[in-house]
């Protein structure tokens, strides 16, 4: 990894060059109308669906709420775009998991080289599709009850494909952004679907403040700091690593030789970003998904009495219900559970420690090989209890505020929103540095 010394473009140079470099600008151009046509397909109704009486039955589901996230409302909604960018993202997961369990996938990602990247993409595709049909079935099969036309397979077949044909736009959508934009076009539809939802939540909070005297305006204020002081957390957890020192050895090349070079070997403290604690939250409203989907079958022999079973679980795993310190407790275990589990996934100790062997470098004081492997092992697994126990408090810490206080505007913009909206910031404003170093070299070229 070359790391650079050069002085990174101060704030005025960003913006000069975004204003004034055609390449920079025409970037951000297609970005930002590419997100516009996005966000306008949420606002497209699927045809032929009772609004209302939709609207309440979805009024307090959780699952609902969790997957209005990352679609922008799109699903409450129920737009032609309701999907979004989902199947892309889970196709995306489903991949990464089967690269690690089958070989053939692996030595597509590892040894060919680009075009192993590709294969690996138009596979993603692929169960992108097989994925968005699936989920559009199930949806169209949910929300027939409210049909106001003709129901049966007809109906089905035609919402299905019409949230099937939304979800592969979108995704078209995000490639064209991450191949002629700026920043990863998945992560930006996501930042972009929270970012929606924040008028909505600043007004509520507004008239929440204003309508309940000083005390309420007290508590609002305390709240909006707890998350400022998150917001900074985050941006140092993120950026945080540990660079673990590297020696090259020397070489002749020719009459050449060539003395040794030192670099580093840098690991995240955060190794899994925000996907812990995504899969952390979907297992916990599992159960409750699960219990709304045999409520209706309630009166089944076979289905009553898991659907009990299923509603004593969602209740005792609800943060706001009877044992909130339990919720506490399994969330904590499970974000620790899959933090371990992600960076095993990103990070390989031992193929790193024999690529290091085959580049001729070493960490100082460790031999080449199994102890190479066995110390960044040792090295990962701490920064990932580290890594764990901050994503840990940034779940937790704003919803202990929010129900100490008693505001409720603020439970739409959770901790996995927080950790959404920082990183991907983060990732494109670096991006656009690098556009803007590029620039001034090639400006030093020129003259």
């Amino acid at each position: 990894m070359v790391v650079s010394r050069d002085k990174a473009p101060t704030a005025q140079e960003t913006f000069m060059q975004m204003a004034q470099a055609a390449g920079l600008r025409g970037r951000l151009l297609v970005t930002i109308g590419l997100l516009i046509l996005a966000r306008l397909g949420v606002f497209l109704p699927v045809p032929g669906i009772d609004r209302e009486s939709f609207a309440a039955a979805i009024k307090n589901s959780p699952v609902i709420g969790f997957l209005d996230i990352f679609s922008g409302g799109g699903l409450s909604a129920l737009g032609i775009f309701a999907l979004g960018i989902l199947p892309y993202i889970n196709a995306s997961i489903i991949l990464q998991l089967l690269t690690a369990a089958i070989p053939s996938l692996e030595n597509l990602q590892k040894n060919e080289g680009e075009a192993g990247r590709r294969k690996i993409s138009q596979i993603t595709r692929y169960v992108a599709v097989g994925w968005a049909i699936a989920n559009s079935i199930g949806i169209a099969l949910w929300v027939e009850r409210f049909a106001t036309t003709t129901r049966g397979p007809l109906f089905v077949a035609e919402t299905a494909l019409a949230l099937t044909a939304g979800s592969m736009f979108v995704m078209w959508i995000s490639e064209l952004i991450t191949e002629r934009g700026i920043g990863n076009g998945a992560s930006l539809l996501i930042f972009v679907n929270i970012v929606a939802a924040l008028p909505t939540t600043l007004g509520q909070t507004i008239e929440f403040a204003q309508t309940g005297g000083r005390e309420t305006v007290g508590k609002v204020v305390i709240l909006l700091l707890v998350f400022l002081v998150m917001i900074v957390g985050i941006v140092f957890v993120q950026e945080g690593t540990r660079r673990i020192p590297i020696i090259s050895a020397r070489r002749q090349v020719g009459r050449r030789l060539y003395r040794e070079r030192t670099s580093y070997l840098p690991l995240r403290l955060n190794q899994g970003g925000v996907m812990p604690i995504i899969f952390a939250s979907a297992v916990l409203i599992l159960p409750a998904s699960l219990a709304q989907f045999t409520a209706s079958n309630a009166n089944n022999k076979f289905l009553a009495p898991i659907n009990q079973v299923l509603v004593q679980v969602s209740n005792y795993m609800n943060p706001n219900g009877q044992t909130p310190w339990l919720y506490v407790l399994v969330y904590l275990v499970l974000i620790v559970f899959f933090s371990y589990f992600y960076a095993s996934l990103i990070v390989n100790p031992v193929d790193m420690a024999q690529n290091l062997k085959k580049m001729g470098a070493s960490i100082p004081g460790i031999r080449p090989g199994r102890a190479t492997s066995e110390y960044v092992e040792r090295v990962l697994n701490r920064l990932t209890f580290l890594g764990a126990i901050f994503l840990g408090l940034v779940a937790v810490v704003p919803t202990a505020v929010e129900s100490a206080t008693n505001v409720p505007t603020f439970r739409g913009l959770g901790a996995t929103s927080l950790l959404i909206l920082v990183g991907v910031a983060i990732d494109t404003a670096k991006q656009i540095q690098t556009y803007v170093i590029s620039q001034r070299y090639e400006g030093m070229v020129k003259e």
